[in-house]
């Protein structure tokens, strides 16, 4: 079901109303509501993958009240690996069989013996890279007693199942959301009206800013042959921000949706395209992601506590982690390399952490290195979003080579007149995001000072936008992770 559907649209005021005028008197029965709500949700795509959630919970949930009374320690790992093969075993099997089984049939050719397999047909369940995750971290936190086990088998489901950031995210960690399972909610009007408006800001972010880039960003890699370097430099720019309205949209849907319920979900985006060098970059981009591989691999390796050759090992380990976490594709393999290397000299000069609070704070405008600063960076992230793109590693190189060698003349304005409209659209949307960097999400507090008619004609501009600018219907991007 998607978040941008007429399903979605009906389904949430159902649930909505169930949920506070129904079972709001027993908190069991308002759990065991959004268990059977997200249930609904994701069996909306495909009803037989319903299965591996439920079983995934109820391996996650033995082993846990497993590890409450276990002490010693070789019988408490067993547990911890049986729910990390459980899981990643499932999450290979689905994402990454094909993959394996080419490459291997790939390496034997290569060194002249042919064999001979059979690729088999998967369908990648919906969001369980997210869901696996999520569900894991459950797990590892109770085994390092971070975390107290539950006993209630239906707060533990609607947590590993919770709808709104079930297939796209943020990766909820257990000692944030599972603990809002067991307290009681009341209805709140002011945060389900702020819920409101994140709604309405992912949506334009969806439906206007992604959607729109899409279109043009599919044609101009589909037929990157046929265009000159600057139309292929704006076919890189287009799919930097459908990535990111596609992604950060379906989060602050979610985020929003989840404040409805009364939950608080972890921020999972923090204004990304004005960061000031790569590693700001990364602590604004799919923070849940980014935090979940840094506390559960990166420290656990060493972190950046050793000589510089382990330090740079597991820079590495953490970027290739992540990039191939996107995709059974070498492609992801190598932006998340990619990544690693403009991170490397940051962390190495131990100026990773230089740009800690936003750009500019309680100014009108950057100044002149911090506008430079943000450029690079966005220069620097847009290349690396090619090989994100690209079918291939050949055609990431081929379109790169193609924006450099071929470059026609990137201050013609003919080449940008034919888009001009969502260039416009998109300008507008930049100079929104940079008045509203210092809250969660951009329009959080635009307006709320205003008086009621200009205040309201904002919010309605936006609806308006929606529905005359909307781009033609696309699927999230990271439903396909």
């Amino acid at each position: 079901m998607l978040f941008n559907s007429i399903d979605f649209a009906i389904f949430l005021p159902i649930v909505f109303i169930l949920y506070w005028f129904v079972t709001n008197k027993n908190l069991k029965l308002q759990n065991f509501l959004i268990v059977i709500a997200s249930y609904t949700f994701y069996g909306w795509w495909d009803w037989r993958f319903l299965s591996l959630i439920l079983f995934s919970t109820i391996v996650d949930y033995s082993v846990g009240r497993k590890l409450k009374t276990e002490e010693k320690l070789i019988k408490r790992k067993v547990l911890l690996w049986t729910s990390i093969l459980v899981n990643l075993g499932f999450l290979g099997f689905f994402k990454y069989y094909n993959f394996f089984l080419d490459n291997f049939v790939s390496a034997f050719s290569f060194f002249g013996s042919e064999i001979k397999a059979n690729s088999l047909n998967i369908i990648l369940p919906v969001g369980i890279s997210f869901y696996t995750f999520q569900t894991l971290s459950y797990t590892i936190d109770v085994y390092k007693r971070k975390l107290e086990p539950t006993k209630d088998f239906v707060a533990f489901s609607a947590f590993v199942s919770f709808f709104p950031q079930l297939v796209a995210g943020p990766i909820e960690r257990a000692t944030n959301l599972l603990p809002q399972f067991y307290n009681k909610r009341t209805f709140d009007y002011s945060k389900a009206v702020d819920g409101m408006r994140q709604i309405l800001w992912g949506l334009f972010k969806k439906i206007v800013i992604a959607d729109n880039c899409a279109e043009y960003a599919n044609l101009i890699f589909n037929n990157s042959a046929d265009y000159s370097g600057s139309t292929l430099m704006l076919g890189a720019f287009f799919f930097t921000f459908q990535i990111y309205g596609d992604f950060s949209g379906y989060s602050d849907i979610a985020i929003g949706t989840s404040r409805l319920f009364g939950f608080n979900l972890m921020r999972n985006f923090a204004f990304p395209y004005f960061s000031r060098d790569i590693a700001e970059f990364w602590r604004r981009w799919h923070i849940s992601l980014s935090t979940w591989f840094r506390d559960y691999l990166y420290i656990p390796l060493g972190g950046s506590r050793g000589g510089t050759l382990m330090k740079v090992r597991n820079t590495f380990i953490i970027f290739i982690v992540s990039g191939f976490w996107h995709g059974a594709n070498w492609t992801f393999i190598v932006w998340g390399a990619l990544n690693a290397i403009y991170f490397l000299p940051l962390l190495l000069t131990k100026n990773n952490r230089n740009h800690i609070d936003i750009v500019a704070k309680g100014k009108l405008l950057p100044s002149f290195r911090e506008l430079s600063l943000m450029l690079i960076t966005f220069v620097l992230t847009v290349l690396a979003w090619v090989f994100f793109r690209a079918e291939n590693i050949g055609h990431a190189i081929q379109y790169i080579s193609d924006i450099f060698m071929h470059p026609g003349s990137f201050l013609l304005l003919g080449v940008y007149w034919k888009y001009k409209t969502i260039i416009i659209l998109i300008f507008l949307f930049i100079i929104i995001e940079w008045f509203g960097r210092a809250n969660e999400y951009a329009i959080e507090s635009i307006g709320l000072k205003w008086k009621s008619p200009l205040r309201y004609a904002f919010y309605y501009g936006i609806v308006i936008a929606i529905f005359w600018f909307g781009g033609r219907e696309q699927q999230f991007i990271y439903f396909q992770f």
